[in-house]
């Protein structure tokens, strides 16, 4: 399961949820921004920094490394990525802090001993993810990480929480919150498709990306119609444009033309229907009850 990436999503979009992790966030965590780095010479490559806003002269950087697997030298590497990274950007920042998440202490590097002046110094936060408590006690984006670390017994119930919780918190985006859970459970149950994951959750067509997207580019489609002739013929390729997206399937010509002969209204009333079809092949009994 890529948990990486996903928490990089996270911190990339929420940077502040990092500083939930944290006893002691910094007073102006909302202003921070997330970034990924290069350190050139030797070449180090530092999975994610939280940079303090360019409006401060000086500040603190945030060093974040959310590691799932074993790594013996985990430590080795990530403090010579951090020192030669803040060492090159000595003049823009006044101190550094790194962040380490784990999703249980049986992952963490065996011997830590060479280290033991920065873990035990209160400069480096190991964060062990199965010690956070209840799930569902957890401010939102700490709890959509716990998610990452469930079994696939309890993964979907406490997924559907959080989305339906999501929902009733006005200061949290519920659209976030969603694509971030449904990325998470569509990692865990590989051998699922997507519908298959959205019927899991109860996600209802018109709460996915695909349902968003296929409505902003139907308004758009709807403007070029009105600002051009051949209002039918645009039409048929956008619903054809919009098939292809959900179901990776192509119009047969004999559908195409099918879909030519109907009048606008009825056109305009797939692009909205089809968004409830589950599969390609259920455009067929569409047509077949429309008078052609």
């Amino acid at each position: 399961m890529k948990r990486d990436s996903i928490f990089y999503k996270l911190f990339q979009q929420y940077p502040s949820a990092l500083f939930q992790l944290l006893k002691t966030p910094p007073l102006n965590a909302d202003a921070y921004r997330f970034d990924c780095v290069a350190v050139k010479e030797p070449k180090f490559e530092i999975d994610g920094i939280l940079l303090p806003p360019a409006t401060e002269t000086t500040g603190t950087v945030y060093f974040c490394e959310a590691q799932f697997e074993k790594d013996e030298m985990l430590y080795e590497k990530f403090f010579a990525e951090s020192h030669l990274y803040f060492y090159r950007n000595r003049s823009k920042f006044s101190d550094w802090q790194a962040v380490v998440i784990y999703p249980s202490k049986s992952v963490e590097q065996s011997n830590v001993y060479p280290h033991r002046s920065y873990l035990n110094g209160g400069q480096v936060h190991r964060v062990y993810l199965d010690e956070l408590g209840d799930i569902r006690k957890l401010p939102i984006w700490v709890a959509v990480m716990v998610l990452t670390t469930l079994n696939e017994t309890v993964a979907p119930t406490e997924a559907r929480y959080l989305l339906e919780r999501s929902r009733q918190e006005p200061e949290v985006s519920s659209g976030a919150v969603l694509e971030v859970v449904t990325s998470i459970m569509v990692y865990k149950f590989e051998q699922l498709s997507r519908n298959e994951i959205d019927t899991m959750l109860g996600i209802t067509i018109k709460e996915t990306r695909v349902y968003q997207e296929a409505r902003e580019e139907g308004r758009e489609e709807g403007r070029e119609e009105g600002r051009e002739e051949g209002r039918e013929e645009q039409a048929v390729n956008f619903i054809a444009r919009l098939l292809k997206k959900r179901f990776g399937q192509e119009l047969s010509e004999e559908m195409r033309q099918r879909l030519e002969s109907l009048p606008l209204p009825n056109l305009e009333n797939l692009t909205e229907d089809l968004l409830d079809f589950s599969s390609f092949a259920d455009l067929q009994p569409w047509l077949d009850t429309r008078v052609i």
